[in-house]
């Protein structure tokens, strides 16, 4: 089938109402969660094949997670679903006012290739709960995962209800000429600038995960040890392709030195004296992105890591000092294992430098100072972050990740991500036994404004 087939079949089948009941989307919620079971090794190698990610990081950073929101949702989306009363003021007497999550429709679902099974069927899963029908648009820079993942969906479901649409620019700029309902992207910036102006055509609305540079904030009271081992974990997972890394660290002029000392035993620790050849040490997606990060190293300012195979597209996971905002490599998301540290003095310093900077996705605090910890959290503007920690904000179902500003609008997982593929009607329900007579013309003063400013106050 071709797009416009694709699009008039699914829209049709959301007309029938099937996708309607909550019976039917925990069916097909619990089809997609056994699929990801089948192929749970299939999946690891073909995250291996695009991404050169070990098996226990396929599983801890995407295929359990996956499984996780699923299960989430198979559990809550009776709740999430049902009517929620809420107060009627007296003005509305005799009322009863309820909220009723309803379905977009029919969605668009577009994937990056950093995460390509997570952050493809953890969107769709909500979508799912929330009973649209979807378009899933995996990326051709993830040949491997993206196939699969074809695969699954067709094996899962038919093409009227969930559709794998694979291929390159081509493809996404003919999806983008089409009108959904709801379209749910995640992707750099630029593209995401994109996805916005097609939808802006057709009043679509749309939730967009970007990304950013993300700061990491070391003040002088934090646990350098820790702080490190949890930074160097955070960067160069993924080989430092994940759009929540810490792209930089800012850290307090008096911490520098022993906070570099300390990534570099981390490296060796957690990576060995020769990362290029960790088996679990990832590589970059391809020779494009190799080159790019390679161009935006500074040898001049390289205090660990020296080591990139451009036939592997590993990059051994480096360390810049001395980093200035002019360098190229703060232009830009880096969106690699390449760490530039910079310094501040006061935590004022901090708030105000950031202030002129595009909202990040995420934001990492590492200090034991809770006045500071404080400041930071509510005078920064940012998606989401940890407090002594990085990345993990993203690995619940209980909270919404989502970005701001630049790095991106709307949120999802769990309930947020339900709520993000419905719209939810406000609905009163008047009853019929009574009419209050104030409402009507012609007005009358006396009891009538009386009562008209009573109930409205």
């Amino acid at each position: 089938m071709n797009i416009d087939e694709i699009l008039e079949k699914q829209r049709l089948y959301f007309q029938s109402e099937k996708t309607l009941s909550i019976d039917f989307r925990i069916e097909m919620l619990k089809k997609l969660r056994n699929v990801i079971h089948k192929y749970e090794k299939e999946i690891a190698q073909a995250l291996k094949a695009d991404l050169g990610k070990s098996e226990y990081e396929s599983y801890m950073c995407e295929t359990g997670l996956v499984l996780s929101e699923i299960s989430y949702m198979i559990s809550h989306v009776r709740k999430f679903a049902r009517k929620h009363h809420v107060h009627t003021p007296l003005a509305q007497f005799a009322s009863v006012s309820y909220k009723q999550a309803s379905p977009y429709g029919n969605t668009l679902i577009m994937s990056p290739w950093n995460y390509p099974l997570l952050l493809t069927i953890d969107p769709l899963a909500d979508a799912i709960a929330a009973g649209n029908t979807a378009i899933v648009k995996p990326s051709a820079y993830s040949p491997a995962t993206s196939a699969l993942i074809d695969k699954m969906i067709k094996e899962c479901f038919p093409g009227e209800y969930v559709a794998v649409v694979t291929g390159g620019r081509k493809e996404n700029a003919a999806l983008l000429e089409k009108k959904f309902d709801f379209i749910f992207f995640t992707g750099s910036q630029n593209v995401g600038k994109e996805v916005l102006r097609h939808a802006a055509e057709y009043l679509t609305p749309a939730v967009l995960e970007l990304g950013g540079k993300s700061p990491c904030i070391v003040d002088k009271t934090a646990k350098i040890k820790l702080a490190a081992k949890r930074i160097v974990f955070g960067k160069y997972l993924n080989c430092g392709q994940t759009c929540v890394a810490p792209d930089y660290i800012l850290c307090h002029e008096s911490v520098k030195d022993s906070l570099i000392k300390e990534i570099r035993l981390q490296i060796k620790k957690q990576f060995g004296e020769r990362p290029l050849e960790n088996k679990d040490y990832g590589k970059i997606v391809n020779q494009k992105h190799f080159e790019r990060l390679l161009g935006l190293i500074d040898q001049n300012k390289l205090v660990i890591g020296d080591e990139s195979d451009p036939h592997t597209q590993k990059i051994s996971p480096s360390v810049m000092d001395g980093v200035t905002w002019d360098d190229a490599v703060m232009q830009e998301e880096i969106f690699g294992p390449i760490l530039p540290i910079l310094t501040f003095h006061t935590i004022d310093e901090v708030i105000h430098l950031l202030a002129d900077k595009p909202k990040p996705l995420a934001f990492y605090i590492f200090s034991e100072d809770k006045a500071v910890i404080q400041k930071l959290s509510e005078r920064c503007r940012y998606g989401g972050g940890c407090i002594n920690d990085v990345i993990i904000h993203l690995a619940t179902s209980e909270m919404g990740f989502g970005g701001v500003g630049e790095s991106g609008m709307g949120a999802y997982h769990g309930k947020i991500g339900f709520d993000a593929f419905s719209h939810t009607k406000s609905i009163v329900d008047k009853k019929t036994w009574m009419d209050l007579p104030m409402r009507y013309q012609p007005y009358r003063k006396g009891l009538y404004e009386k009562l008209l400013h009573l109930f409205l106050r």
